[in-house]
């Protein structure tokens, strides 16, 4: 491109291509402005991987990357059903292109678009599972797997069953075969994640209404487990073992075993700290320290044994 002024004639170089618009806030403007980046043909993207490779080009990571943005946008979209901001899948998108870019080997035979797909995907996913829910639902392989492609697989369950049967929001006993099936996890997990995927988030605790009065949460209804019968029986024989049973226990031992264990195990100081050391006791004794720890732990098995019985 050239300007005529006069007799002289001034060179304008070309607008860098590789430059996005200034940051605006807008996200159709972020999304146009990278549909209008330019893609690298085969040989540029060899080159430009093999220059950051060789010699940490950091101009030529940029053009990978850049050259691939419309990469992030298209895979985030994909990803909108979570009702997260598509802004921020397509920034957690990003990062999973640059981690590709940095790991690519130009010398494997395929292209970056290809192997940057994975990145990209595993990095969006790590998001939806910390921010979806306050509760997470996704912890084993196989539940990120079914977390990922339930929803899908109902859809086109959905679209396959007669106009009659299409409010049905459960899957049936033979969907739930064919989910297992076709994503390799045992059945009992699709119905544990379809439950825990159809179910939404309860605070326990709301917050007040406007008005001030108080909202009616969980939290004023739920069983205080203090006082559940089986609580309360599992309580009181703790506190017998640590009682009579440890009397008992005691009873069972030699006069010098029980009062190595008392030393020991029983005793507390005025300032806090605990009993006899096994050097302190073997004084005390007039055998070694080693002698007092193994008639410390035949005590001890023999306590053990003493308060099984009790209980």
């Amino acid at each position: 491109m050239t300007i005529q002024s006069g007799s002289a004639t001034t060179a304008l170089a070309p607008a860098n291509p590789w430059a996005l618009v200034p940051p605006l806030g807008n996200l159709d403007a972020y999304i146009s402005a990278v549909n209008r980046l330019p893609l690298l043909t085969p040989e540029e993207e060899q080159s430009a991987a093999r220059a950051l490779r060789n010699d940490n080009d950091l101009d030529a990571a940029g053009r990978l990357v850049m050259s691939h943005l419309r990469l992030v946008v298209s895979i985030s979209r994909q990803y909108l059903g979570y009702g997260l901001p598509h802004g921020d899948l397509i920034q957690e998108g990003n990062v999973g292109l640059m981690k590709a870019v940095r790991r690519f080997d130009p010398d494997q035979g395929v292209r970056l678009v290809s192997y940057a797909m994975h990145w990209i995907k595993a990095e969006i996913h790590e998001y939806i599972l910390k921010n979806w829910r306050m509760v997470k639902v996704a912890t084993t392989k196989a539940q990120r797997k079914l977390f990922f492609n339930l929803r899908s697989m109902k859809q086109g369950f959905k679209a396959d069953a007669d106009a009659s049967d299409t409010h049905r929001n459960t899957l049936s006993e033979h969907e739930i075969d064919l989910v297992a099936d076709q994503l390799k996890v045992k059945r009992e997990e699709v119905m544990e994640m379809e439950t825990r995927m159809s179910g939404g988030d309860v605070l326990l605790d709301p917050a007040p209404s406007d008005d001030g009065e108080q909202a009616f949460g969980p939290i004023a209804y739920l069983a205080d487990v203090a006082h559940e019968p089986t609580s309360m029986i599992e309580s009181h024989q703790r506190d017998m073992l640590a009682t009579d049973g440890i009397a008992s226990a005691l009873s069972s031992l030699d006069e010098r075993s029980r009062c190595i264990v008392e030393e020991r195990w029983l005793k507390v100081n005025d300032d806090g700290s605990g009993g006899m050391t096994l050097h302190e006791l073997a004084a005390v004794y007039g055998v070694s320290a080693e002698r007092i720890r193994q008639i410390e732990v035949a005590a001890m098995k023999k306590m053990k044994k003493s308060l099984a019985e009790f209980a």
